[in-house]
């Protein structure tokens, strides 16, 4: 997956998961799984994503499922990217 890194790392500096986060794979649930991973951490996310890859991302685009693991969102990037 070729955001996989790169929105893992935002992830990590985003939430200050430090090298825990180092484990986290592209299965690696989130939403509900990782308690730094509230709503106001879902906006700061989001907004690390956009000026990141600069892309834009409306509020429409976002659904429960974009969070469920890290290669969900990984590909949610590599699409808006495209």
């Amino acid at each position: 997956m070729k955001y996989l890194e790169e929105v893992k790392t935002l992830l990590i500096d985003v939430l200050n998961l430090g090298p825990a986060g180092q484990g986290l794979t592209a299965d690696s649930p989130l939403l509900g799984s990782l308690p730094e991973l509230d709503s106001m951490a879902v906006v700061t996310l989001i907004g690390a994503l956009d000026e990141h890859f600069g892309i834009a991302i409306d509020d429409d685009d976002i659904s429960a499922s974009t969070f469920a693991t890290l290669g969900s969102l990984a590909a949610f990037v590599e699409e808006r990217v495209q």
